[in-house]
């Protein structure tokens, strides 16, 4: 018997290995017939694909595929500045002409991101400067950017033509004279949303007076006069001129002269209404909106009125996208614009439009395809106007193609939010943002687990996901269980132990970003990840309850993240951590992190 079974099992081993070479023998062939495509037949194939995310699935398929994206790559998006360094990705990627370099947590946008934190963009430019001379376009988001870079952006990089900056800090408007004064030629200057030192208009003298390659100009967060001569000769210079945004200080006079300078715009980002207008001026602002045949985008409209809307009439049949954010237009007055913008895809508001104004959305506005409804004062929780669930139930019902939505209220239930979803079932972002930290259902005082469970359950695309209201577990054992699609997820103020979080982890497998503040989840929520961390772009965990030991061991276990401690001056070495801060990593721990960042 025993030798029998030998036999039997020799002869099942070498079944197994005379299998195992016919698999390897297959997949070679596999391969040389995958790679048979001639080089030059597939680098002409290549060009034409722009998304990254195919283009990485295309350097997947075997070698020959890997170099052929590596030489003809143009374009690299870095989600996370720390996640590569340059020196490796200009070993990979030696043609790169267009770079888009994301740098700090999102949560910096609340300020819980202490300054100076890094995301310092000079040591990339530098590594650029020698390896990408030819370089054309950057575009940065919340990256460290000193007026010493700009200067030597502008100078090291004869072709460059496209600098795109968001929620960035460090600079100023000698940065900005830089750019203008050294960049020949810029097509495009886009500064948008920064925290920059404004030193004057100064810098719009020093663009070349034969200077007209100009196609986007945005300078609509800057604070200061503009030297308005300066502003016009450069949009009359620029024929190619596309994307205008100015900032509040041009007055409506000066609008109309820029307008009867560039009737080409697609956007425009009008200055202030705020201020005094004889009926000429009106009826001359209005024949110039009138010449803007091509305008498909509006914004800006710093506190504009019903006086002043009729001007606006003209252009509105043409837009797609129309940024009524910093208007704090009233129900009746977005009532009279609507029906004039019947091709509307996207539409931002103030809450002061109330739910009146949000049944006029959807009543005109059947093609929306993106609603986000700002409240017009955050902090006063005492206020007794802004929007409500009838307002957004009243949009889903008119405005069926809805894909995205923020929305700020104060109040929601279960029942809208289901009404809502069904109406509008296929939602790619549903952000939902309830004011009150802990608010139930307001009618049935009921958690509002069962809102975001048939958000998840109804919204089979869903790729983005922001939850608020009193929320249990259950809410997050909807989302591991239905949310197959879920990218991106954003908790505040919710949850009842560990359990809501290892149901997200275990549960939702396309997930790259989860960010987290002021929950009740430790040190096995944070260690059940370990297996879809690597997987993922990077975790925020703020004011939970977290310890240092608990990060230790992530670290210890997971030895390709970078687990990153954030302190505070009178946080103890071996307490609760109050920000942690963990992403995947192929260039191992930053060398710039400041003494409060503790890398483990």
């Amino acid at each position: 018997m025993f030798d029998v079974a030998l036999d039997k099992t020799v002869f099942e081993l070498e079944i197994d290995m005379h299998s195992k070479r016919k698999k390897e023998l297959a997949e070679k062939l596999e391969e040389k017939r995958v790679c048979a495509f001639p080089d030059e037949a597939l680098e002409l194939v290549l060009v034409n694909i722009k998304c990254h995310k195919d283009r990485n699935s295309v350097s997947l398929v075997c070698k020959d595929w890997y170099n052929a994206e590596k030489w003809t790559r143009t374009h690299v998006f870095i989600g996370n500045c720390y996640s590569v360094s340059p020196q490796i990705l200009v070993r990979r990627f030696p043609n790169i002409r267009s770079v888009v370099l994301k740098g700090k947590p999102r949560f910096s946008d609340f300020n819980l991101v202490p300054p100076n934190w890094g995301a310092d963009i000079h040591a990339w430019l530098v590594v650029f400067a020698s390896a990408y001379p030819f370089l054309e376009e950057l575009r940065l988001k919340r990256m460290t950017v000193t007026d010493e870079s700009l200067e030597f952006l502008a100078m090291s990089f004869p072709n460059f033509k496209a600098l795109s900056l968001l929620s960035c800090d460090g600079f100023s408007t000698d940065g900005l004279a830089a750019i203008a004064t050294h960049c020949k030629n810029l097509t495009e200057l886009d500064i948008h949303e920064n925290g920059i030192d404004d030193l004057g208009g100064g810098w719009l003298n020093c663009f070349p007076k034969n200077f007209r390659s100009l196609e986007v100009l945005n300078f609509a967060n800057l604070n200061s006069d503009v030297t308005f001569d300066s502003l016009e000769r450069l949009v009359r210079r620029c024929r190619s001129l596309r994307i205008l945004k100015v900032n509040k200080n041009v007055t409506l006079e000066q609008l109309q002269l820029l307008l009867i300078s560039a009737p080409q715009l697609t956007e425009l980002g009008t200055g202030s209404f705020l201020q005094s207008s004889t009926q000429w001026q009106s009826t001359d602002l209005e024949s110039a909106f009138k010449r803007c045949k091509h305008l498909r985008s509006l914004s800006g409209l710093w506190e504009v009125t019903s006086i002043y809307l009729p001007v606006l009439y003209p252009c509105c049949a043409t837009l797609t996208f129309l940024n009524l954010s910093y208007a704090s237009l009233e129900s009746g007055e977005l009532a009279k614009l609507l029906p004039n913008c019947s091709q509307l895809r996207r539409l931002w508001i103030v809450d002061t439009v109330q739910d009146k104004g949000l049944q006029a959305v959807g009543l005109n506005c059947h093609l929306l395809e993106e609603l986000r409804v700002f409240p017009s004062d955050p902090f006063d929780q005492d206020i007794l106007q802004g929007v409500t669930e009838l307002g957004f139930v009243a949009v889903s019902h008119g405005c069926p193609r809805l894909r995205y939505v923020l929305y700020f209220c104060r109040q929601m239930t279960n029942e809208a939010v289901s009404t809502i979803v069904n109406n509008c079932p296929d939602f790619t972002h549903f952000r939902l943002c309830i004011m009150n930290p802990y608010q139930p259902d307001y009618l049935t005082n009921e958690p509002m687990d069962e809102a975001f469970g048939s958000v998840v359950k109804t919204c089979t695309k869903l790729q983005r996901l922001a939850v608020s209201g009193l929320l249990t577990d259950l809410t997050f054992e909807y989302i591991g269980k239905y949310a197959k699609n879920l990218e991106t997820l954003s908790v505040a103020f919710a949850g009842s132990s560990d359990w809501g979080m290892q149901c997200v982890l275990g549960g939702c497998p396309k997930l790259r970003k989860l960010e987290i503040r002021d929950c009740p989840f430790g040190n096995a929520a944070l260690l059940s990840g370990l297996e879809k961390y690597e997987s993922m772009r990077s975790l925020w965990m703020s004011a939970c309850n977290v310890t240092m030991n608990g990060c230790r061991l992530l670290a210890r276990q997971m030895p390709r993240l970078n687990v990153e401690v954030i302190r505070e001056e009178d946080e103890r070495y071996d307490s609760e951590v109050n920000k942690v801060y963990v992403y995947r990593s192929v260039s191992g721990s930053r060398s710039d992190a400041p003494p409060f960042v503790i890398t483990l």
